[in-house]
C-alpha cells in the first residue's frame, strides 16, 4: 500500500499484510499517525483520506466511524479512519493521504 504526505510530496510504499488495520501498517512503518486509541474508534487520529480510485472497493463505513469522522479536521469525502480499513487482497495497491492536521479527541 501507499501512503502519501498531506502536502503530496512524499510517497512511501510499504507492505499491508492481509488482516491487518491501515493505522497497524502505517505505526509499525514509522508513517506520522498516532492510533493513539489503539483501533477503539475513541480518538481519530488515524484519520486518512483514501485516493478517489479506491473508495468504491472498501466496504462503506458503519456508524460509529461515521460519527468520528464528524469530528475531525480536513473531513474530505473519502475520509476514512485507518482502524477500521482492514487490508484484504483486493486492496492490494491502496492508496491513503495523511490529513493536514490530526486532533486527538482523547486528550482535546
Amino acid at each position: 500500500m501507499v501512503f502519501v504526505s498531506a502536502d503530496g510530496s512524499q510517497q512511501q510504499e510499504v507492505e499491508a499484510p492481509i488482516g491487518v488495520s491501515v493505522m497497524e501498517i502505517a505505526i509499525s512503518n514509522n508513517i506520522d499517525m498516532e492510533g493513539t486509541c489503539e483501533g477503539n474508534m475513541a480518538c481519530a487520529t488515524c484519520h486518512v483520506i483514501v485516493d478517489p480510485g479506491w473508495s468504491g472497493k472498501l466496504p462503506a463505513p458503519k456508524e460509529e466511524e461515521d460519527d468520528m469522522l464528524d469530528l475531525v479536521f480536513d473531513l474530505k469525502r473519502d475520509s476514512r479512519l485507518g482502524c477500521q480499513i482492514v487490508m484484504t487482497a483486493e486492496l492490494d495497491g491502496l492508496t491513503v493521504r495523511l490529513p493536514a492536521e490530526s486532533r486527538n479527541l482523547l486528550t482535546d
